[in-house]
């Protein structure tokens, strides 16, 4: 199986997806748009796809009438699903692969072609350009290769409503990113028209699209426009925005994927927001990247209070790892990270004179270099500690972001790793690569955690 663009990547991908669009389910972010009676034969959809959990099923695109009459691509913990439902299963794929990194980005293909004579040729799916065929469950369209819908066909069909994020009736939302989404009513355009096998590293990357036919129901999203995430940039009719902000642009791609928080190294913590907002009580968090060379910057806001927050970084034989994180072991072997509370760094347990008060809505932001072992501490874009290290030497470390609360007033912490900002950024500062936006700014040398940074540092 060819490599996806994980926490390690390759930094000339060639064609640069620039921006992507969060889906917010706490928010019930979605899209939509009316249609028309399309081609109930053929049906093309591909996108890159960054889930934010593992658990529910979540809708990236459907076709819907009612809960009996709907077209739906879905992506679980159990894998991803294809379904035409109308009182039964005229469509169903279901993958046996189990879709398990939130941390990285994936191509979803789905070609529907049911005049082809061959029944598993008539609804094909691939992942990362290679084209599954293990299935858990397997019902295949009838055969058609003329004429209008049949009640059995809700795929392009003006009765329904299609949907961007979820099902129609509010259900099922999607939590995650999407870039370069592409549906496409009538033709089927091979896989290889959307990306292409990197030759030097094996990994399936995009590849600029052109010279494709949308046809009734189809659109093109390539999220460049922020005021206008719907806009469909192959210039037909706009899908309509709902819950969706200027906000929800991110600059988290397939072809530059930034660093968020894990949910698979959580406690009891629960993220919104693309696994950048941290809520819960005795929530701990770990990000998606660790780094064990470089130098790296990022921003994290306090909300609420500053009582029992613990910002900074978890090593890699950190307690939250073994899914036993209390509120003392942040302050113990594997933890290095600014408490709130006292203003003081606990490095391993053995703490600093304090550097201040720390309130809410203070954005702490840290520069961790990492082949010295050195930390060094900002608030609100002043540097602390008179300019020098508040840790220093402490080398041979994997490190990771780390977020925790226990009590207090505390309701969340936001993190900024440059790709998208859940806080408002009233400045905008990038770093010497020009990526990322920060509130404040990059130290020199410094880098935001993406993949494009971390090939040529990390």
């Amino acid at each position: 199986m060819p490599l996806i663009l994980g926490t390690n990547s390759i930094k000339d991908t060639g064609y640069d997806v620039a921006n992507s669009c969060i889906f917010d389910r706490a928010s019930t972010d979605s899209m939509s748009k009316s249609m028309s009676d399309g081609s109930s034969i053929k049906g093309t959809f591909s996108a890159w796809i960054k889930v934010d959990g593992t658990s529910n099923e979540m809708n990236i695109l459907s076709h819907f009438q009612d809960t009996n009459n709907v077209f739906t691509i879905s992506t679980t913990g159990s894998g991803v699903n294809v379904v035409d439902y109308n009182s039964g299963y005229s469509l169903q794929l279901s993958t046996n692969r189990l879709m398990r990194d939130p941390s990285a980005w994936f191509h979803l293909y789905v070609a529907i072609d049911r005049s082809q004579g061959t029944a598993d040729n008539r609804n094909r799916m691939f992942i990362n350009g290679v084209e599954e065929t293990s299935f858990s469950h397997r019902t295949n369209y009838s055969q058609q290769t003329s004429g209008g819908h049949e009640d059995a066909i809700s795929m392009n069909d003006g009765q329904c409503t299609m949907y961007l994020g979820g099902l129609g009736d509010g259900n099922q939302m999607f939590g995650g990113y999407l870039a370069e989404l592409h549906w496409i009513d009538g033709t089927v355009p091979a896989v290889t028209e959307f990306g292409e096998f990197d030759e030097d590293s094996g990994i399936w990357k995009p590849k600029l699209v052109s010279g494709i036919s949308y046809g009734t129901n189809g659109f093109y999203l390539d999220f460049q426009d922020a005021s206008n995430l719907g806009n469909d940039a192959n210039g037909g009719t706009d899908l309509t925005e709902s819950n969706i902000a200027s906000t929800n642009q991110s600059t988290d791609t397939c072809t530059n994927n930034f660093c968020t928080l894990n949910p698979l190294t959580k406690s009891s913590a629960t993220f919104s927001e693309g696994n950048l907002k941290q809520g819960g009580a005795g929530a701990s968090a770990v990000a998606t990247f660790g780094v064990s060379s470089g130098k790296w910057y990022f921003e994290q806001k306090i909300l609420g209070g500053n009582n029992e927050a613990h910002l900074g970084f978890a090593l890699e034989n950190s307690g939250i790892f073994k899914d036993n994180v209390t509120g003392g072991t942040v302050r113990g072997s594997g933890y290095v990270s600014l408490y709130s509370f006292d203003g003081k760094i606990y490095n391993e347990g053995s703490a600093t004179s304090s550097f201040g008060t720390f309130s809410a809505n203070d954005i702490v932001g840290f520069a961790l270099d990492v082949d010295a072992g050195d930390i060094f501490l900002y608030q609100n874009g002043t540097v602390l500690n008179s300019g020098s290290a508040v840790v220093s030497g402490k080398t041979g470390k994997t490190w990771f972001p780390f977020g925790n609360f226990d009590s207090g007033n505390v309701t969340g912490i936001e993190h900024n790793f440059g790709g998208t900002q859940t806080f408002t950024i009233s400045s905008g500062n990038s770093d010497g690569n020009g990526y990322g936006n920060f509130e404040y700014s990059v130290p020199s040398g410094y880098y935001a955690l993406n993949t494009k940074n971390l090939a040529e540092f990390g």
